[in-house]
């Protein structure tokens, strides 16, 4: 009597066939799939028991991540790696008034920028000016620098929005929650030019009601930053940190705000980024206390 085939059997038989198969086309193995790095990392002492931000501590901090993004050891080699002597560097922060881009990582950018070998007259830094700004619109690279927040029609406010400036009209993207902001990155003042995205994660802000709408009972100092060269997954690990905070303090029902659809669209309709957490390597360096993600 034959033994019927168990699913065990089926499995092993399977297998084997495939590893046939291979052997027959030279292929013993399947090539991982490479996925896009962003770099968490935070320190204790980046900001001190009044929120003061450590300038020294940040500046080692976005030395590490960058050295660490590009597997170059030294910080300065890394920099000149992202940016030549030869470029125009638009370095566009965010100057929202509650939450600003903190000056101490401005100054750390322009400082490994200088290192790089670019000449101060070629570095700018601006906010709601970038589209008409002589230095922007000669600029060759652009390095890209905001607080990480929710946002009452994006449903969160990250480097995708940090260039909402570039944009002839504003409001013009924020319909459907934003979901169009994928696409200033193909505008021609911008595209190919991003050679950086910091996303400060040093007093992020998790919840908020309104256009402008501010608490500090929402803001926590989480003393990080996220740096990637792909704006996409710096925004989707940023929109990971937000949803796991409001998770924590408002509870499952609230972990999302308002749809973030604009992060997503900006992978699958606009191809600018990677938005599936399974397709980033999130790096996580320095000080792990309630890292959340």
């Amino acid at each position: 009597m034959t033994n019927p085939m168990t699913r065990r059997d089926f499995m092993r038989g399977a297998a084997a066939a495939v590893v046939g198969a291979s052997a027959v086309f030279g292929q013993d193995r399947v090539p991982p799939v490479r996925k896009t790095r962003v770099v968490l990392i935070r320190h204790p002492e980046a900001l001190d028991a009044g929120s003061a931000f450590n300038e020294t501590v940040i500046q080692e901090m976005l030395d590490e991540a960058v050295a660490k993004l590009l597997d170059i050891g030294d910080p300065v080699e890394a920099f000149r790696e992202l940016v030549k002597p030869e470029d125009i560097v638009g370095i566009k922060t965010n100057v929202w008034s509650f939450l600003p881009t903190p000056a101490p990582v401005e100054r750390a950018i322009k400082r490994r920028v200088l290192d790089a070998g670019v000449e101060e007259r070629n570095i700018g830094l601006d906010d709601h000016t970038v589209r008409t700004n002589p230095l922007f619109v000669k600029a060759t690279a652009l390095i890209n620098v905001r607080p990480v927040r929710t946002h009452y029609l994006a449903g969160m406010s990250g480097c995708l929005k940090n260039y909402i400036m570039f944009a002839e009209s504003q409001p013009a993207h924020h319909p459907d929650s934003c979901a169009s902001l994928g696409s200033l990155f193909l505008l021609p003042q911008v595209k190919g030019k991003t050679r950086l995205n910091v996303l400060c994660a040093l007093t992020p802000q998790f919840h908020g009601r309104g256009p402008h709408n501010f608490s500090r009972r929402y803001v926590w100092n989480y003393k990080g930053l996220i740096v990637g060269r792909d704006p996409v997954a710096v925004d989707s690990v940023g929109l990971r940190l937000i949803m796991a905070k409001r998770r924590l303090e408002l509870g499952p029902a609230q972990e999302i705000p308002p749809v973030p659809k604009h992060i997503s669209l900006a992978d699958t309709k606009y191809g600018i980024g990677t938005a599936d957490p399974e397709k980033i390597e999130l790096v996580r360096l320095g000080w792990l206390d309630e890292v959340l993600i």
